[in-house]
């Protein structure tokens, strides 16, 4: 592999492929520190000619190649195995805002660009970029195209893909798709786009993306209620979806245990309500009403839920500072789980309708096999997708809990497949869950996504072992 890796150096320069191990860890270990795998190198090409040019040269060369953006994916679709054969192909040097087109609400930025840059680049032009993750100072657009990714705004703007107009791929074979086109309506054939949304690198290399901006909204109102039931939860969605309509961009829902350890490990987080409750829900609202008609319609939602019965407590944010309080506890949720140990995550999506029936009848599923496991149940209610995570027991190391990890997975996933669920919402399938995803998926639709990666990649070259 020596004439590959100088004909790289000759290609991208020399101190863009890296080889030595002190070098290359940080990119073949995945951020939960959950698996490492061991690649041949990682290149760092700096613009779409060069990722080109290094597919050229893998091809040549049958060398596999992981793409890598901001490495923070949770399953493992972005590190290589352990063989040594794979390059990581990291994008992070594209990571220039190409154009601004303020009249066509639209941005176009390269894949390496951080969530968070092209948030800021749509502020800069008084408009917004609705996409928000907890690691968006983290990853990037190449990542969350690849993968889809949902987040908390999801409810009112859609995920990745509905936010994306156009691509620009390199192929398999090292050719370039200018595919960055700013149409909101464009019916000429298969739609290529949606092709390589989502499909973790497996099929091409996105370089750069054309996306939706939005006008910044001129108002946002929050509050913080606490329930007794995830069936109030539906029942209150649906009438703030009745009162707010398209001024509700937020609905989050968290069960009493995730809270609890997050002020567990981050005391400094002030308690919102003076009494713990089964469920708390976050509500926002935002849009270009002034503040005082957006808290007013909050708090009109807020007393129809209290005399409904939906609710048994609330609080409204009185000022910013209070609403990025409420976000911060939700979104620190993680990182609390981090610090208790290790758990048992999954990532679902369910028909709303469904998901009350799902966690009832799957909570004494699981009481049952693992008697006083601990449910840490989060997420974006208000579009189906649940964090249903499953804890030790207090007193048992986590270590020794997730012995049971393929079996608490199998009663998780066979129950999302009875109530017609996903097993994967907003995070991939990547290599933690493709097992899983022959199990999920009818043989009809594994032939097709089976004929699609020959197509495109008969020689299996890219992100091999991902997904299929």
């Amino acid at each position: 592999m020596n004439d590959f890796l100088q004909r790289c150096r000759q290609q991208i320069g020399n101190q863009y492929v890296l080889t030595e191990e002190v070098d290359t860890l940080v990119y073949e270990r995945d951020q939960r520190q959950r698996a490492t795998g061991k690649a041949l190198a990682v290149l760092k090409p700096g613009d779409t000619e060069e990722v080109a040019a290094i597919v050229r040269l893998c091809q040549q060369f049958r060398v596999p190649i992981v793409p890598q953006g901001g490495n923070t994916g949770l399953v493992l679709g972005s590190i290589p195995d352990d063989s040594g054969t794979a390059i990581i192909l990291s994008l992070t040097r594209l990571n220039r805002i190409r154009e601004v087109d303020c009249d066509n609400h639209t941005i176009t930025a390269e894949a390496g660009c951080l969530l968070a840059s092209v948030q800021n680049a749509a502020i800069q032009h008084a408009l917004l970029f609705p996409l928000s993750l907890a690691s968006e100072g983290s990853c990037t657009i190449g990542g969350n195209l690849a993968t889809n990714a949902g987040g908390t705004a999801v409810l009112r703007y859609g995920n990745a893909r509905e936010l994306c107009l156009g691509l620009e791929v390199v192929t398999p074979q090292g050719e370039i798709w200018h595919g960055l086109r700013a149409l909101r309506k464009d019916n000429t054939g298969y739609d290529l786009r949606d092709l390589y949304i989502g499909a973790e690198g497996t099929l091409g290399i996105i370089t750069a993306a054309t996306l939706k901006l939005f006008p910044q909204v001129r108002s946002t109102s929050a509050a913080w209620l606490a329930l007794e039931s995830m069936s109030q939860a539906i029942a209150l969605l649906t009438l703030s979806k009745q009162v707010a309509h398209a001024t509700l961009s937020g609905f989050e829902i968290m069960n009493e245990l995730s809270i609890r350890w997050v002020h567990q490990h981050f005391p400094h987080y002030q308690q919102i309500l003076s009494q713990p409750a089964p469920y708390y829900v976050l509500i926002e609202l935002s849009g270009s009403a002034t503040q005082e008609d957006n808290d007013e319609q909050l708090s009109k939602l807020i007393a129809l839920a209290l005399e409904n019965n939906l609710v048994s407590d609330a609080a409204i944010a009185t000022s910013l500072a209070q609403h990025q309080h409420f976000w911060t506890l939700r979104e620190s949720i993680s990182a609390a789980q981090a610090k208790q140990g290790k758990n048992i995550k999954h990532d679902i999506s369910l028909p709303i309708s469904q998901l009350a029936k799902f966690v009832a009848s799957t909570d004494a599923l699981l009481q049952n096999y693992a008697p006083n496991c601990q449910m840490v149940t989060f997420g974006h209610v208000g579009d189906g997708n649940l964090h249903y995570n499953v804890a030790a027991p207090e007193g048992i190391a986590p270590e020794i809990f997730l012995h049971q990890q393929d079996a608490i997975n199998r009663i998780v996933h066979d129950q999302v497949q009875l109530f017609h669920g996903s097993i994967s919402a907003e995070h991939g399938i990547g290599t933690l869950k493709k097992e899983e995803l022959r199990r999920s998926k009818s043989a009809v639709e594994l032939s097709i996504m089976n004929s699609i990666k020959r197509s495109l990649d008969p020689d299996n070259l890219m992100n091999p072992g991902k997904i299929l």
